[in-house]
């Protein structure tokens, strides 16, 4: 079984940054990809941010050039520091990861979400 658990969300003032970090957990033998989601209320989840095993990245493109994603290999974790914070970018954040474990060879698991609130 595999696990993601996000941290780093909370309250920030408009023009701020936070990292978030996903960490995953079990019998992994890879990860193929990474993504960050967000929703909003009464919005539909989107793709903020995508990371393949390459290190290939792409954007939604409201933050392009505020975003950044990064993954750590040998930690098994995804990281997505946000700059230039906006009101609207306010929304819970949900780690995605396309992992292979022991007995299953590719699925896509999903965090619990973090919150991230952008207001004066």
């Amino acid at each position: 079984q595999v696990q993601l658990v996000e941290s780093g969300g909370g309250l920030v003032q408009p023009g701020g940054s936070l990292r978030l970090s996903c960490a995953a957990s079990g019998s992994i033998t890879s990860i193929y990809a990474w993504g960050w989601y967000r929703q909003a209320p009464g919005k539909q989840r989107e793709l903020v941010a995508h990371v393949n095993a390459g290190g290939y990245t792409n954007y939604a493109d409201s933050v392009k050039g505020r975003f950044t994603i990064s993954r750590d290999n040998g930690k098994n974790t995804v990281y997505l520091q946000m700059n230039n914070l906006k009101p609207e970018d306010t929304a819970v954040y949900i780690c995605n990861g396309a992992i292979a474990t022991l007995t299953v060879v590719g699925f896509d698991y999903w965090g619990q979400g973090i919150q991230v609130t952008v207001s004066s």
